[in-house]
């Protein structure tokens, strides 16, 4: 059925709704459940349980089920790294080796630990809200200690975080924009994510950025001053700025009585990194033809495997060799481990609901061919050379004014993707630019949860990091623009 311009007014609401409200969960619910209301021919009462009925629906979907499951596992296996004092015995190295070298060659420990504070950062890249917390809370004793300014440790913690989630996702946020893409009919999401990570301009733009102003030693704007200001009077804050202050990196404190050992946090991260290709290969072993060898085999094999099976299979064994490991220190007991895994599963619960009505919204525009109208609606005079910028400006004004990149990616996936098939555009190119707006406009966002976990973090005033940190994403930002006009036209 063709519902005409009726398909587009949910995501529109969904919109308005999250602009107003700054409740994204609000927003994606109702515009639920006015898509199958339209649906229903406006029958509030068959809306409302075709609503309930589309929401079950979701995990009929294998993909979305274990896309669901990864984001609540992955809080288990967050939750035993910190318990495990396996942060700290990391952050103890680092705090070893800048005692060596500021000793060989003083003032180069500024330096160095600001990248180191990235380098944890991007290594962290399993979940952005572990990422800023660990390297705000763990680095601020040594960056004050070196006289650098908390908005700087600010600005590392949140230009670290996210990008590297986004540019590296065998984590939740791949599993994530996976399932949002095998509800707009690809098949095959792995291989197109992967490949648009070349053209992901923004956070390729933010982390290189970050290196050149630490290398570099040139900060501009309201970083300048804020550099100087620290230089001059040693303060590490604004006069009368209000810092917002978090002691610990999750809720669950570590255990007490233990060595703080780096490999309790190393192990894990590497075990669940490395299962990423392994199990990517076995799930698609079976489904490629037979190869000439066996390496090609393995390429091919990768390209064909399920990413929602295998990021679900490694975050399971690495959460198991974790456990193993700590068992054998004595570290854990069985009653602990379960009540840990309880525990980390509950603080991502969010993430795992807004997974939810994500792929809810996303089948429900799927079932209003909403893409399918606005491409054709656009045909006549938005070009496929201008679609990539286009996107990417809409998703950052999206992701902006929400706080929330996830929620952008929920939205403007499901019509970005339609429009790149219809205009005849570069599907790859346009997923890239959809997803790289969401955190462009998530990184200058006062309201974005990663920023106000750096914030809170790193000990900063929250304001104070928000203009801080905007100079540096509004020109990435403007290049990124510049670089989807100049692809888009030129090739």
């Amino acid at each position: 059925m063709d519902y005409g311009f009726l398909s587009v007014l949910p995501p529109i609401i969904a919109i308005i709704l999250a602009l107003r409200t700054k409740q994204v969960y609000i927003a994606l619910l109702f515009g639920i459940w006015f898509s199958w209301l339209i649906i229903k021919g406006w029958n509030p009462l068959e809306g409302t349980l075709a609503m309930i009925e589309g929401m079950v629906n979701v995990f009929q979907d294998k993909g979305s089920t274990r896309t669901i499951m990864f984001s609540a596992l992955v809080g288990a296996l967050l939750i035993f790294i910190q318990y495990s004092r396996g942060v700290e015995g990391f952050i103890n190295i680092i705090n070893k080796k800048l005692i060596k070298y500021e000793n060989k060659k003083p003032g180069y420990s500024r330096v160095m630990v600001q990248l180191l504070a990235t380098f944890t950062g991007i290594l962290l890249f399993v979940e952005t809200s572990i990422s800023s917390l660990t390297v705000g809370t763990l680095y601020r004793p040594i960056f004050d200690k070196l006289k650098i300014p908390r908005e700087k440790l600010a600005y590392i913690a949140d230009s670290s975080s996210a990008p590297s989630s986004i540019l590296i996702p065998f984590n939740a946020w791949g599993a994530f924009i996976m399932g949002l893409l095998i509800t707009q009919g690809i098949d095959k999401p792995l291989p197109l994510l992967l490949e648009s990570i070349v053209y992901n301009f923004y956070p390729l733009l933010a982390i290189i950025l970050v290196f050149v102003v630490i290398l570099s030693k040139k900060d501009f704007g309201p970083m300048k001053k804020a550099e100087q200001r620290t230089k001059e009077t040693g303060a590490l804050l604004n006069e009368g700025s209000k810092p917002m202050i978090s002691d610990t990196v999750t809720s669950y404190p570590p255990k007490e009585g233990i060595s703080a050992k780096a490999y309790n946090m190393i192990v894990p991260l590497l075990v669940m990194v490395f299962m990423m290709p392994i199990n990517l290969i076995y799930t698609g072993w079976n489904v490629v033809k037979e190869s000439s060898s066996t390496i090609d085999h393995m390429q091919k094999a990768i390209g064909e495997g399920s990413g929602s099976s295998s990021v679900l299979y490694a975050v399971i064994t690495a959460i198991l060799v974790a456990i193993s490991m700590y068992f054998i220190q004595g570290i854990l007991k069985p009653k602990e481990a379960v009540n840990l895994t309880l525990k980390g599963i509950s603080e991502l619960m969010p993430l795992a609901l807004l997974m939810l009505l994500a792929f809810a919204i996303g089948n429900a525009c799927k079932e209003l061919n909403t893409g399918v109208y606005v491409a054709n609606a656009t045909k006549e005079w938005l070009s496929p050379e201008l679609l990539p910028a286009v996107v990417f400006v809409i998703s950052s004004f999206i992701a902006f004014s929400t706080g929330t990149s996830w929620g952008t990616f929920a939205i403007m996936l499901a019509i970005s993707v339609p429009m790149a098939n219809i205009h005849g555009a570069d599907l790859t190119i346009v997923v890239a630019a959809t997803l790289g707006g969401g955190i462009f406009g998530d990184h200058c966002s006062p309201i974005s949860d990663t920023s106000i976990i750096s914030s809170m973090a790193s000990a900063s005033d929250h304001i104070d990091h928000v203009k801080t940190q905007l100079p540096y994403a509004l020109f990435g930002g403007f290049i990124t623009t510049v670089l989807y006009l100049i692809i888009g036209f030129f090739g």
